[in-house]
């Protein structure tokens, strides 16, 4: 049986708002669901260990979608969630991919947690493939290739656009632009419609550009496991 990595955030303080942030619900519930039902073993990790925060926004009935009410309604999978392992416990030999839901939080943890950055590098270095959605494009900030450059530099790369951010009126709150720090670091970076499905796909490394595209970018990872 496949087996797929996902990352969540532990971070649940947007900026110096005083407002509350974390995951993205539909960002893992889709995926969570894709896999699932592709009969793909699934392990939720996070830097702390236990339940992630999620972003109670991502909570209000405007983003709920059918996988986010099958998720919350699916005892399993809620169990899961509660009972996340601690990201510097795993091991990427144990797995034949990781997927990186996205939500604002990974900005100010994953973004610069060593155990993640180490555990991508480990991936590509297996020639395993990596999917990151949303605002975790930018979890790959510090993220080296083998020879020691910018995993994604000269790659064609997506992510949370400098316009949707501008949309959330978060632009001035965030630690950076997604959009900004994939072409500082040589990123071929590229975006469809704000708000709608794009996904892109170069070597090993699988990007979406927001929440509504991640479904499409655990199909595109299930694709490179089968």
């Amino acid at each position: 049986m496949k087996k797929v990595l996902i990352v969540l955030t532990s971070h649940d303080v947007l900026g110096n708002t005083g407002r509350k942030t974390g995951f993205w619900l539909e960002e893992l519930a889709a995926p969570y669901y894709a896999f699932k039902d592709a009969g793909v073993q699934i392990v939720l990790a996070s830097p702390l260990g236990g339940q992630p925060p999620l972003d109670p926004k991502s909570n209000e009935p405007q983003f709920q979608t059918e996988m986010t009410h099958r998720f919350e309604a699916d005892a399993e999978a809620t169990a899961q969630l509660a009972n996340t392992v601690r990201l510097d416990s795993v091991n990427q030999a144990d797995f034949d991919t990781v997927f990186y839901p996205g939500g604002h939080g990974p900005l100010w943890d994953l973004a610069e947690d060593r155990h993640s950055i180490a555990l991508i590098e480990s991936f590509v270095a297996a020639d395993k493939p990596v999917a990151l959605v949303c605002h975790a494009p930018g979890v790959l900030r510090h993220v080296k290739d083998s020879a020691g450059r910018p995993l994604v530099e000269g790659k064609k790369v997506t992510g949370f656009t400098n316009t949707e951010e501008e949309g959330v009126g978060l632009t001035d709150v965030v630690p950076f632009l997604v959009e900004d720090e994939l072409k500082a670091k040589g990123g071929l970076y590229l975006k469809g419609e704000d708000w709608g499905s794009y996904v892109v796909s170069d070597g090993l490394l699988i990007t979406g550009q927001n929440p509504a595209s991640s479904a499409a970018a655990a199909v595109e990872l299930l694709k490179r496991i089968a």
